[in-house]
């Protein structure tokens, strides 16, 4: 199943950096889609309309294709911003995340490459405290079985460490399963229902790991 690294979603991390009393104002955040990163970045300029700069930076998956990656660097010297906010991104792992740096001139020119490293090294400060995660994508299974039997199978499944989204009564009972291993999960149910029931795909679900808060890097 599929795994990315990202931030935590629901919530927008904030770092500063100073250099040469220019003040960089680094905002993460967890973006599923072109139109999220857009939010964000139109929120940082909301929130900092008298800012010389709003500079970008985003990965939003496909599924099926290539990620989508932009930047932009907001009136900066091309190539000084968000191309060097994207490297540290697509360096750390990362995907379905936006940066937004946004800066306060202090009136000392930094020159291009002065630029460059504090576009960059605002991206690395915030990403060294924000809360990162994995998502994983995980097989979804139904397993109707009799009400008699659902709790003793039902514990069965936790005990095995899996995880039960919810279980629903009707004519049957139906336990809903994630499972990273399908295969292995088939296999138990059918040796605790002696081969009377089967497990049924049931579509994907997507759970969020945490990672301590950092890429490692």
């Amino acid at each position: 199943m599929t795994e990315i690294l990202t931030i935590a979603a629901g919530v927008v991390h904030r770092a500063e950096l100073e250099i040469k009393r220019s003040r960089f104002i680094t905002d993460l955040a967890h973006t599923d889609d072109e139109e999220a990163a857009r939010d964000l970045i139109g929120a940082a300029r909301a929130e900092f309309p008298d800012a010389r700069h709003h500079c970008s930076a985003f990965i939003v998956g496909v599924p099926g294709a290539n990620a989508i990656e932009r930047s932009s660097d907001d009136g900066e010297p091309a190539g000084t911003a968000g191309k060097p906010m994207l490297d540290v991104l697509r360096g750390a792992g990362l995907c379905d995340v936006t940066a937004v740096v946004t800066r306060y001139f202090g009136g000392i020119k930094l020159g291009t490459g002065g630029l460059v490293r504090a576009y960059s090294d605002a991206v690395r400060l915030a990403l060294e405290t924000a809360p990162l995660v994995r998502l994983k994508t995980l097989q979804r299974f139904a397993v109707a079985i009799e009400h008699g039997e659902a709790g003793r199978v039902e514990a069965e499944l936790r005990r095995a460490g899996y995880q039960i989204d919810e279980v629903t009564y009707g004519h049957e009972a139906e336990i809903a399963v994630v499972a990273d291993d399908g295969e292995a999960l088939v296999a138990l149910i059918a040796h605790l229902t002696a081969g009377r029931v089967a497990a049924r795909e049931a579509g994907t679900t997507v759970i969020e790991i945490s990672t301590g808060g950092t890429t490692g890097d």
